[in-house]
């Protein structure tokens, strides 16, 4: 069986225990799905920030903007490429990240409109380019569709490796590969993210790519430092280095205390969703805020379509509507 090449050093150890370390916590502290706001954003900060690595110039709140169908101005490639990005990340969980007709598929709509090979691995040789430096030239077209199956049978049979592991080698290895005409950056990331969802469902909401985007101009040396040695292991140990960031910081964003009424009501929602229940109720979810206060919140769901009420005055009850 074909296994990439790649050196484990101490460095890749240490932050692999780190990582799973930090997912323990966040299990410890009984994690609970982040808040419909929150994973809305998180969603529109990877679509951002894949896209500005390779170029895009719309901002994020032009990305918001198109997800609510308004009218952006702006060139027309680049809201193409925003507008099939939202689609293919709404899809995010149909894919299978072990299936390789799955991959194409997911290139077909990143790329709809973009490229003529759409969906298709690429007929013609690609290099990278530095400036105008030649920093990579990928394998021969002809040699793609076999260098990809390579690449899917080792993580689909290797089980010595964790998912965290795999993730970060498939993610050296398809770029080094290069498999498509345009995309491979944002399909790399893509893949990688849905590997590691195999690992945990937590990496669904977490924008890894934001912090890549952060450290863009060493995420580029480390790939062309590992194209040049053969092997991922410096590529490794900085995307190791990135998930680990993005779970320390995904910690602090999930479990900060809620400061708004939609955001108390998502949070209140993960334990009372089942039953009716009373003010009261909602007050020991949130024992720092007032009586007022838990009232206003509960007029402002009703009023949003969150929740339902029946009863009057002191005997209201509510329930969340069932989506």
């Amino acid at each position: 069986m074909y296994r990439p090449p790649i050196t484990i050093t101490p460095k890749i150890l240490k932050l692999s225990e780190n990582i799973f370390k930090e997912m323990g916590r966040l299990e410890g502290v009984k994690m609970i799905s982040p808040p419909v706001v929150l994973r809305r954003t998180n969603k529109i900060k990877t679509i951002h920030a894949s896209l500005a690595i390779e170029g895009n110039t719309l901002a994020i709140e032009h990305i918001t903007d198109l997800l609510e169908g308004k009218r952006v101005i702006g060139p027309v490639k680049d809201i193409l490429e925003v507008k099939n990005a939202l689609v293919l990340y709404e899809k995010l969980q149909d894919f299978d990240p072990l299936n390789i007709d799955d991959l194409l598929n997911a290139h077909k709509l990143l790329m709809q409109g973009l490229v003529d090979e759409n969906g298709h691995f690429r007929t013609s040789g690609v290099g990278i380019l530095k400036g105008t430096e030649v920093v990579h030239v990928a394998p021969p077209a002809k040699k793609v569709p076999d260098l990809m199956q390579d690449l899917f049978d080792f993580i689909n049979q290797d089980q010595d490796i964790s998912w965290i592991l795999k993730s970060c080698i498939f993610h050296f290895e398809f770029e080094f590969i290069h498999p498509f005409v345009d995309g491979n950056g944002r399909m790399g990331r893509l893949w990688q993210q849905l590997l590691l969802m195999k690992e945990h469902t937590v990496f669904a909401f977490i924008p890894v790519e934001e912090l890549i985007k952060e450290n863009q101009a060493r995420y580029y040396d480390v790939l062309e430092k590992s194209g040049q040695a053969g092997e991922s292991t410096i590529f490794v140990e900085f995307i190791l280095e990135i998930i680990l960031a993005s779970l320390i910081k995904y910690g602090t964003e999930i479990f900060a205390r809620p400061n708004d009424p939609l955001s108390r009501l998502e949070y209140a929602k993960q334990s009372l969703s089942k039953d009716w229940f009373v003010r009261r109720d909602y007050l020991s979810i949130h024992p720092d805020i007032s009586m007022p206060t838990a009232s206003r919140d509960l007029i402002f769901g009703v009023k949003q379509n969150v929740l339902i009420s029946t009863g009057q005055k002191n005997q209201v009850r509510y329930r969340f509507v069932v989506e």
